[in-house]
């Protein structure tokens, strides 16, 4: 005889309500006092508060009270918050192998992982999502995606959200509807068989290097996680031999170590030149005694940082372009700011996420923790480029006919300004 699993786990539920309780509690309590955003959020926090624990005294699984806990997160506008379940919640919540980036806010597929059942689906790269299970791409995204998804800019949450919106429970499949280039449409059937703690299997090189034909070498930068990108970076171009001009592009890297991306522009200058300017809430009861609303009135403001050139490796001192975009954001984002500092060229693309820095990982409850922004990071001469992003020099838009063409117009215009430079 097979023992019957009792009903709240077989629906794989492993708190208690007073445990969610616990969790939200503690969750309202760290974003209050620590979010560096606060002074920005536009939600009653308290309300919120609330409304949290009435569904968290409800039956459910842990995976639908992680949902709700995103919806809460949310309102921070915080790019970089997050709930952080157990490895067992995150297993249980899968995506399938497909890439997919937004333009014009419309939705294409760029890349896909081969496996059993793509080679049968075979999903037209450049293809558009116009549906997801009857519903139209925009509205299954702003409906059902962008209610857990933050951002501190509209561009930035948009982005973030259109790379979750086929997320969901691992096994279940999605009908998705596709326009294929030449203007064509059909259905697929694809598996969401990629789960948040697997690898995934798109995920690209720290560093990719390529060289164009009128010498200039685009780096482009999709993560700054480990010392990895560093030593790439270094062994792809160990002395700049033959170099007449660098594009670097960190239009996709999120995240990362600050370290890490200093340790990159120390190698394109001469010069030692400023950082980030950093500061965090210093959170003061006594404030309240004059009425003043939060600890957001009062920050505490880090020495700033100078970025030195390396002595292990020369220094490049040919034109150089940098390539940012909506999704550029953590310590890309003060690569970006770094980099404007040093004056040693321009910024190009898209205004960036607002959302730089490290955040700061919390426990909150057994297994469960919250990443936070805690930092506010902005330029030496007091102007904050948290929330708001850092703005190009020279804007260049992403329109779907350049995408369908193959064309990289801000890739363009930065080999353009280095051409003028020579």
């Amino acid at each position: 005889m097979v023992a019957a699993l009792p009903l709240a786990r077989a629906a794989g539920q492993q708190l208690s309500p007073i445990d969610r309780a616990v969790i939200v509690a503690r969750l309202w309590s760290e974003a209050r006092h620590n979010s560096s955003l606060w002074n920005g959020v536009r939600a009653d926090w308290d309300s919120a508060l609330a409304a949290s624990l009435q569904l968290a005294a409800q039956p459910q699984p842990d995976v639908r009270f992680w949902h709700r806990l995103r919806r809460l997160v949310a309102l921070l506008g915080d790019g970089q918050a997050a709930v952080v379940p157990p490895s067992g919640v995150r297993s249980r919540v899968a995506r399938p192998p497909l890439a997919l980036t937004s333009v014009e806010g419309r939705t294409f597929l760029t890349d896909y992982a081969t496996n059993d059942e793509m080679r049968v689906a075979r999903p037209e790269r450049l293809a558009e999502i116009v549906a997801v299970q009857g519903i139209p791409a925009e509205d299954w995204i702003r409906d059902s995606i962008l209610p857990q998804v933050g951002g501190a800019t509209p561009a930035s949450r948009w982005q973030r959200a259109v790379r979750e919106m086929l997320q969901g429970p691992k096994g279940s499949s999605l009908q998705l509807q596709l326009r294929v280039p030449g203007g064509e449409q059909r259905g697929i059937s694809v598996t969401r068989s990629v789960s948040l703690t697997d690898r995934w299997p798109l995920e690209r090189p720290a560093v990719e290097i390529d060289s164009l034909p009128d010498g200039v070498v685009v780096a482009r930068i999709n993560n700054l996680d480990s010392r990895d990108a560093v030593e790439q970076f270094d062994h792809a171009l160990p002395v700049f031999t033959g170099l007449r001009g660098l594009v670097l592009d960190v239009r996709a890297a999120s995240g990362g170590r600050q370290a890490y991306a200093y340790q990159i522009l120390a190698r394109l200058t001469t010069e030692p030149f400023a950082a980030v300017a950093v500061r965090t809430p210093q959170y003061r009861p006594g404030l309240r005694l004059f009425a003043a609303p939060d600890s957001a009135v009062s920050w505490y403001v880090f020495p700033l940082d100078t970025i030195v050139p390396r002595s292990d490796r020369p220094a490049y001192t040919g034109p150089i372009a940098v390539l940012g975009s909506a999704l550029t954001a953590g310590a890309a984002e003060d690569l970006l700011a770094a980099f404007r500092n040093s004056a040693r060229g321009v910024i190009i693309g898209a205004n960036s996420a607002g959302n730089p820095g490290e955040p700061l990982e919390l426990p909150l409850f057994k297994d469960w923790s919250l990443r936070l922004s805690v930092v506010r990071d902005g330029f030496p001469g007091g102007s904050d480029f948290t929330g708001t992003g850092v703005a190009p020099e020279m804007p260049v838009g992403e329109t779907v006919s350049d995408l369908l063409a193959g064309q990289d117009a801000a890739l363009e215009r930065a080999r353009a300004y280095i051409a003028a430079q020579r």
